[in-house]
């Protein structure tokens, strides 16, 4: 906003219709360019382009309409055609059948990017790139000509369908059974909490075809209108706004024998090698927020007087806000650690993961809420971007695997080490 005394915001375009969030093409217009660089430190050039483009597009493309989007609960399908265009509806999938083929290092600093301009919706386009990824990695060639290329184009919308309203983090105690008819499946059960329901189009569901535990689970993918596939009430969410979370509903619904992904059996090692890396993207994401919600205390404590001076000129708020930069910092190294442990197979890549999920998000949601309270009242009016990030935030610590069970998981590898 004009008369801020912030030459970087009054110089910029008003793209954002929040007061200070100063954005501008490339990035973020208010940050200094020393601390800007910090995001770009040790990438090749390639990935310093996909980080400006990714940077670009959610400066003008997502951070005008975020608040909107969030009131009025839209989802923005159109926009995120414009982000496929430009190959983020299938970064990590193979170019063969439409997708960017980027690693997965790359696929983290795109979405940590996308994220600083709305992170509801980015999150929603990393669980829908986790979802095109197991059908081009676990699908057969019919089945990756068949699904993948509309779905890396967003002409389509995938939804990942794993929890149950009996079984969260005990994902293997899942009980939608698929009973086999033939060449076909007949499917009853319910999904909950599920990200796009409703709204999307292609549901890549963890059922159950065999015996009880995780041997006994297999991979299908449904398509919207299926003969018995319906859908729960939209829920009302405190973030996540910009895209709908309903339940996903199996009455004696027939799905195709050609439509599972591997073998029998295999469903469950499918599902948690995808959420390897629905882990740190969601992760990702969470860096994204941090980074905006930074800039916005940066922005705030630098305009908004108090006692006949600035906030910034009170040691202990900068001190917070130096605390606030190195966690951001020390999260997105482990993130990044992780995402190439997973690029390259690593034998500690899922424990790696499971780090970085726990760390980047607690630590995160810590920086985000730590921005509102440096805001003071204002942190608390839906006026300013940083009360979004914060809720938007939130179920990062929950969603993807809680960070409990992350816990276990690092706490189960150091004790079996």
């Amino acid at each position: 906003p004009a008369g801020t005394g912030c030459p970087e915001v009054e110089d910029a375009p008003s793209l954002p219709s929040w007061p200070g969030l100063g954005l501008v093409e490339g990035g973020w217009g208010s940050l200094p360019t020393q601390t800007r660089t910090l995001s770009s430190t040790g990438l090749t050039e390639d990935q310093k382009e996909f980080q400006k483009v990714a940077l670009d597009f959610a400066a003008k493309e997502m951070a005008p309409y975020m608040a909107e989007w969030d009131e009025k609960e839209i989802f923005p399908v159109e926009t995120m055609r414009k982000a496929a265009q430009l190959g983020f509806g299938g970064i990590y999938v193979k170019p063969d059948v439409g997708g960017s083929g980027l690693s997965r290092l790359d696929t983290s600093i795109i979405f940590e990017a996308l994220s600083t301009g709305c992170t509801s919706t980015t999150a929603y386009m990393s669980i829908h790139n986790m979802c095109v990824w197991m059908i081009d990695t676990f699908g057969n060639e019919e089945q990756r000509r068949r699904f993948c290329p509309s779905l890396c184009s967003m002409e389509k919308f995938a939804s990942y369908c794993l929890t149950e309203p009996g079984s969260g983090s005990d994902a293997a105690s899942l009980l939608t059974s698929a009973q086999k008819k033939g060449d076909t499946y007949v499917l009853n059960g319910s999904k909950a909490f599920i990200s796009g329901g409703g709204d999307t189009d292609v549901y890549v569901v963890m059922c159950r075809t065999g015996g009880p535990g995780p041997k006994g689970i297999s991979c299908l993918v449904l398509e919207k209108g299926m003969p018995g596939l319906s859908f729960g009430k939209k829920e009302k969410k405190v973030g996540w706004n910009s895209q709908p979370t309903r339940a996903v509903i199996f009455e004696d619904c027939v799905v195709p024998v050609g439509n599972r992904l591997g073998a029998e059996g295999q469903g469950f090692s499918i599902a948690m090698q995808g959420l390897n890396g629905g882990r740190i993207n969601i992760a990702s994401c969470s860096l994204g927020a941090a980074h905006a919600s930074v800039l916005l205390a940066q922005e705030h404590l630098t305009v908004r007087k108090q006692f006949g001076e600035p906030l910034a000129s009170n040691q202990y708020l900068q001190f917070r806000l130096a605390e606030m930069a190195t966690r951001l910092v020390a999260a997105r190294l482990m993130v990044r650690n992780a995402a190439r442990a997973l690029q390259d197979g690593r034998e500690d890549a899922a424990v790696l993961c499971s780090m970085a999920k726990l760390f980047a998000t607690d630590e995160c949601f810590g920086i985000c809420n730590q921005a509102l309270q440096m805001h003071g009242g204002y942190g608390y009016l839906k006026d300013y971007a940083v009360q979004q990030f914060v809720r938007d935030i939130r179920v990062h610590q929950i969603l993807e695997g809680t960070n409990e069970v992350m816990r276990m998981i690092v706490a189960r590898n150091l004790l079996q080490s």
